[in-house]
């Protein structure tokens, strides 16, 4: 667990915080270049000292304003991976991979460079690695220090597009099958989207919102971050059941459920999904005969005007579903807050 209750003062802002970050997962920090974003890691990992305030690590205390403790970087057990890999270029990938490396971390030396897929790399020089591969090797080494957390700033932005994508199935094995918490700084929604857990939004030094990804996504928050093609929710769901002849598969929402095309997870495993607001319409009466499959029956929480276009924010067992209908059709229907109506859902995408 990750205690952060300081301030900061950074130019004419001021980074303020006071949350508490889970013991696992991947924690997203989100926001545009200036935020704050690696300004909070700095501070974490000791390379910058908050003016006031407290952060601690699992109970250790880190840096304590007040009491004049502030840890340097190498006894905060904090791993931290940069925008460039940052190799050693006279070693080679094993040598880069073992330098730091903790005693107690020799036993997964061969577990973290298969999970990793560095096998081929490790006689290799930084010199003839992929930017991706170097990348790789660098989180590797991050890890084999046995580190509580590890610190994540934008590990793909200098990379170009097949790069990335190239990296992101090793992020998400990581994020499974290694049980340390993880900060990932990025202002990539791509990346929010298939890798955080939760996600804190940053503006000017301040927490604009905090909390699992699904519900800071459909926040109003993270709305107007969200390009009007790329307007959407995401639920997380649960396998309800399999249904061989047509080849589909129940997800529940709530005591509601969705079908989507037949899925590999067995019964009762969790995903998440996605459901861009264009394709979800409204309709005041259940349909008798449709060829949509999933209707919802669903409660109109919010409405936003958007450049001639009306975002309908609708509450579904907890969840919130975002529709994009047209002021002709919110005025025909009497689309408001707290009318109950049906969504129709046209596509579901599975995002992890």
């Amino acid at each position: 667990m990750l205690e952060l209750n300081f301030s900061q003062t950074l130019g004419t802002h001021c980074l303020t915080l006071n949350e508490t970050l889970p013991a696992s997962g991947i924690t997203a920090i989100f926001g545009v270049s200036g935020a704050g974003k690696t300004s909070l890691i700095n501070a974490i990992s000791g390379l910058t000292r908050p003016q006031k305030g407290r952060i601690a690590l699992n109970g250790r205390v880190l840096h304590d304003a007040e009491n004049g403790i502030c840890l340097t970087p190498e006894k905060r057990r904090i791993g931290y991976v940069f925008q460039d890999a940052r190799l050693f270029p006279h070693y080679k990938v094993r040598g880069n991979l073992r330098y730091g490396m903790a005693k107690s971390m020799s036993g997964q030396f061969d577990k973290l460079v298969s999970l990793l897929g560095i096998e081929a790399l490790l006689d290799r020089l930084p010199g003839s690695l992929s930017g991706g591969e170097k990348q790789r090797v660098a989180i590797g080494r991050a890890l084999l220090t046995a580190p509580e957390l590890l610190l994540l700033d934008e590990p793909l932005a200098s990379l170009d597009i097949p790069r990335k994508r190239e990296l992101l199935p090793y992020l998400q094995r990581l994020a499974r099958e290694i049980n340390i918490p993880m900060l990932y700084v990025s202002h990539s929604l791509d990346e929010v989207l298939h890798l955080a857990d939760k996600v804190m939004v940053l503006e000017d030094g301040q927490v604009k919102a905090f909390g699992p990804l699904e519900e800071v996504w459909g926040s109003s928050v993270m709305h107007p971050w969200l390009p009007k093609e790329q307007q959407s929710s995401i639920l997380k769901v649960s396998v309800l059941e399999h249904h061989p002849h047509y080849a589909m598969t129940a997800l529940a929402l709530g005591d509601q459920h969705l079908w989507v095309n037949k899925l590999s997870q067995p019964l009762q495993s969790t995903l998440r999904i996605r459901i861009q607001a264009s394709d979800v319409s409204l309709v005041l009466q259940p349909p008798q005969q449709t060829s949509i499959r999933n209707v919802l029956r669903a409660k109109v929480a919010n409405c936003y005007d958007d450049n001639g276009q009306v975002e309908v924010q609708l509450e579904i067992g907890g969840r919130t579903l975002w529709a994009r209908i047209s002021p002709w059709a919110r005025d025909e229907l009497s689309i408001k807050p707290g009318l109950w109506l049906y969504a129709q859902v046209k596509s579901v995408s599975i995002t992890a």
